[in-house]
């Protein structure tokens, strides 16, 4: 039976409908849940394992706007069922993932029939959206320098001393050239600040910026 938070939101009668009419599917990693362009069949309710949804522009260059993890709902696939449009991003499954798909029709059911599923679902689409606004504060106003240093720092404080990521994955994550990403990560290694190696970052003495650096 799938578990999620969103079900909580139905009366009885509804949630004994919904959970006959939906489907549980489980996804390996690289997968591709959907694709730029792609018109949205159902609303993916994320049960456990980590997605990644990221977009391509026309340079080529991609960056990650979100990932969902357990009991997460994907923010796209609802912009996508209230307004018919296509998918503007994809989704990539990064760890084995199981996830329930809701209809579209059972989805504008529930949502025309049930005021708490209503207002669930505005509330996790609101909630992304002030992540989305900080990830393009960040991208408009901040200096890449500081953002590599910033996401290096951030995981340095949860204690990661050894990442294991591309250049490229890096640049993906931050929405710039890989050319860009290796450039500024020599000078952090000329600086004594990480080391690298093929496919990892050793995050050795990383200073934390100050206000006027």
């Amino acid at each position: 039976m799938a578990r999620h938070s969103i079900l909580d939101t139905l009366n009885d009668s509804l949630r004994k409908d919904t959970l006959a009419g939906i489907s549980t599917m489980r996804f390996p990693p690289g997968q591709v849940l959907f694709s730029a362009g792609e018109h949205c069949r159902g609303l993916p309710l994320v049960l456990g394992g980590s997605i990644k949804v990221q977009m391509t522009g026309l340079s080529g260059h991609s960056i990650v706007l979100y990932r969902m993890g357990s009991d997460d709902i994907c923010t796209l696939s609802i912009g996508c069922l209230m307004t018919g449009r296509g998918y503007r991003a994809e989704a990539i499954v990064e760890e084995e993932t199981e996830a329930a798909i809701i209809p579209r029709g059972l989805f504008d059911r529930l949502m025309d029939q049930s005021a708490e599923f209503r207002l669930g679902i505005m509330e996790s689409y609101g909630r992304r959206l002030d992540d989305l606004m900080l990830l393009v504060e960040e991208v408009a106003f901040h200096r890449m320098d500081e953002r590599l240093e910033e996401w290096l720092q951030a995981r340095a404080a949860q204690g990661q001393r050894t990442l294991t990521i591309t250049h490229q994955e890096l640049a993906t994550e931050l929405g710039t050239a890989r050319e860009v990403i290796s450039r500024l990560l020599k000078e952090l290694e000329r600086r004594g600040q990480v080391g690298l190696a093929r496919g990892k970052i050793e995050l050795t003495g990383l200073k934390k910026r100050s206000a006027t650096a």
